[in-house]
């Protein structure tokens, strides 16, 4: 062993350093989101827009109320605080998405080498439901030549994002704006047809449909097999939510409990506290008053609230740490006046007179078991009763599957259909499906990436081809600098409506950011795309870059003291083609002195480049990852695909 070991991952390691981007690599359908926060704090508006846009149909509504699987994961977190990357992506939307009502730059800015090569043919696609998902397969399948109809069972597109996110988290014209932008690819809309009543899978066939798409969702809530649950005052959450949004919300009484613990319990609740006839009074006043007035309406609004109008509360079983909902959104609950019940199991709800009365709970011990499992534990003898003559639960979203018959074909399990998990294609090889229908409830972000499969998986049903992602890549150095104080810069997010007017409209509650706050917050980014590169032929291990590091990041590491760890032992014994035995031979001195590794922990790394400048032999570089993904064709059978059997997600 006469070879000195400098560094773990080559420049060719594709897989680690696309992980190294780690906003990028969480988001589900890949988007740039380092490239477009760097391009915000260059003041490059329009590249923005096209990194943003690039693989996400639904930018601008991912803008409003994405969950930011890339800011859970965002590098600058581990320093002190993710990079609001969300609220970037709305700032740059609003000044060049589909919201501006000019759809061309949406058309343009499109990356087609993401969607499935090849041609469609005029081929005729059905797709089922004109959701998020839905209209992701019907976005990708128009662009390369099929003949896409989209069958919406309601009056008007875009699924939940139309009747089960509240309006005071997106405005429903930015929707409608987004939606219009899929159709004018050449998209057929038919509204007000329900599979299984003005149509079934059997006269799509019948009509000629080649391949036909599920995007139907979960469009039902669940309420707990508990006493009381069928009793007047008791609801469906997303029944509520529903009728809110569409202006007509159910008859609610003044003490009001949600059940459940995620986003869409805060959906109902902060949808509950808002005045039952906002949505009819903002139409008929703004349409009456000036914006001054109107403001003056909603405080005066807010004030008759706040004086004991209604009481909304929360039960949970999990404790505020362990709540799946976002923290910004119990922040907000708690802003507009409604009450969290932590660790509470509800148990019955009393009645009076045949309504409900109260809502009975005991103390929840734990949530899951020791192996991490969903199996909560209570106490029966901490007991609370909190009052409440309406009760909402949301704790869950069931499945619709009644327009299934057996000459279909379609299976289902556990009340998902069943797919196979690569593909998306169903037990019938002519029909897909994806989004919640498919794997349960998730992001908005995970429907539009699964669709995206699907969508390939289609065409290479009907064309006999395999199609593939691969990546190309290229190592370009890096002119790098940062701004002053960069790691100084801390996190704001977006800043929301005063909560006097909030809780009393149904205004969207966040605002955009101005021109300078967005600059400020992206020149926060670590710029995980940039990386140092070492050449270990020229590196002379002099330690002055683990010297200067100021985060202490970078360690030159002896064999003698590597061996003594297992995975660096492994290392070792990789490297140099020999068995522990061998190594055993050897002191750690003598180990040592054959040669060390260096080590840089990536985790909080804030680019500040200090090592390559201090380098003597420029053995360490800045070298900026440029990469691509893009769809290839292979024109061979895919047997995945050629198959009728599936398995369930």
């Amino acid at each position: 062993m006469s070879e000195a070991l400098y560094q773990i991952q080559p420049p060719d390691a594709i897989d680690y350093w696309l992980r190294m981007i780690k906003c990028q690599d969480a988001c589900p359908v890949h988007t740039d989101a380092c490239g477009y926060v760097n391009a915000i704090a260059e003041g490059r508006y329009e590249d923005a827009y096209r990194k943003i846009r690039a693989t996400n149909p639904f930018a601008s509504i991912c803008g409003r109320v994405c969950g930011a699987p890339c800011e859970l994961n965002c590098r600058r977190g581990s320093l002190d605080s993710p990079v609001t990357i969300r609220g970037l992506k709305r700032f740059v939307n609003e000044l060049h998405g589909p919201e501006t009502g000019d759809y061309a730059f949406y058309r343009e800015a499109c990356n087609k080498k993401m969607l499935p090569p090849g041609s469609g043919n005029g081929q005729r696609i059905a797709v089922v439901g004109a959701g998020v998902s839905g209209l992701t397969v019907a976005h990708d399948l128009a662009q390369i030549g099929y003949k896409v109809t989209v069958f919406e069972s309601y009056s008007e597109p875009g699924g939940m994002l139309m009747v089960g996110v509240p309006v005071f988290r997106l405005p429903r014209d930015l929707v409608r704006h987004e939606i219009r932008a899929v159709l004018s690819l050449g998209v057929e809309l038919k509204c007000n047809m329900r599979l299984g009543r003005d149509f079934t899978i059997a006269s799509l066939r019948a009509e000629g449909y080649k391949a036909i798409f599920l995007g139907i969702g979960l469009p039902k809530g669940r309420k707990l097999a508990i006493p009381g649950a069928e009793a007047e005052g008791v609801y469906d959450g997303l029944d509520f939510l529903r009728s809110f949004n569409e202006g007509k919300p159910l008859p609610l009484g003044r003490r009001i409990v949600v059940i459940g613990g995620g986003n869409v319990a805060y959906d109902v609740a902060r949808s509950a506290v808002r005045p039952f006839d906002a949505l009819e009074t903002r139409e008929e006043t703004e349409a009456e008053m000036g914006r001054g007035e109107q403001t003056a309406y909603d405080i005066a609004r807010s004030a008759l609230r706040m004086s004991g109008d209604k009481h909304v509360a929360v039960v949970c079983l999990e404790q505020r740490q362990q709540m799946p909902a976002d923290l910004r959104e119990i922040e907000e609950g708690e802003e507009e006046g409604i009450t969290l019940y932590n660790s509470r199991g509800p148990r019955e709800i009393l009645l009076e007179k045949g309504k409900a009365a109260k809502l009975r709970t005991v103390k929840c011990s734990s949530v899951f078991d020791d192996s991490g499992k969903f199996n909560p534990t209570f106490d029966e003898g901490d007991v609370v009763d909190i009052e409440a003559d309406t009760i909402l639960f949301a704790i869950g979203q069931t499945s619709d599957l009644s327009f299934l018959s057996p000459e279909d074909g379609v299976e289902s399990t556990r009340g998902l259909i069943k797919v196979n998990p690569e593909t998306y294609q169903t037990t019938a090889p002519d029909v897909f499906a994806c989004g919640d229908i498919a794997h349960g409830p998730k992001l908005f972000i995970h429907a539009i990436a699964s669709a995206q499969i699907a969508a390939r998986s289609m065409h290479d049903f009907l064309t006999g081809t395999r199609t593939d992602v691969q990546v190309r890549k290229q190592w370009v150095p890096a002119g790098y600098t940062m701004v002053d104080n960069w790691t100084r810069i801390p996190r704001r997010e977006p800043p929301a409506l005063a909560v006097e007017r909030r809780a009393s409209s149904i205004e969207n509650t966040e605002i955009n950011y101005t021109e300078d706050e967005a600059w400020f917050q992206a020149s926060r980014c670590l710029r995980c795309n940039v990386n140092t590169v070492f050449d270990t032929s020229i590196c002379i291990a002099c330690n002055g870059c683990v010297d200067v590091c100021p985060q202490k990041l970078i360690r030159l590491v002896g064999l003698g003291a590597l061996v003594q760890d297992r995975d660096g032992r492994e290392l070792v014994m990789s490297k140099f083609g020999v068995d522990s035995a061998t190594i055993d031979q050897f002191s750690v001195d003598q180990l040592n002195d054959m040669g060390a590794l260096m080590m840089k922990d990536e985790a909080t790394c804030i680019r500040c480049a200090m090592c390559a400048s201090r380098c003597p032999t420029h053995a360490i570089t800045m070298q900026r990852f440029d990469f691509t993904r893009e769809c290839v064709s292979i024109p061979a059978p895919n047997p995945r695909l050629l198959q009728a059997a599936a398995v369930p997600v």
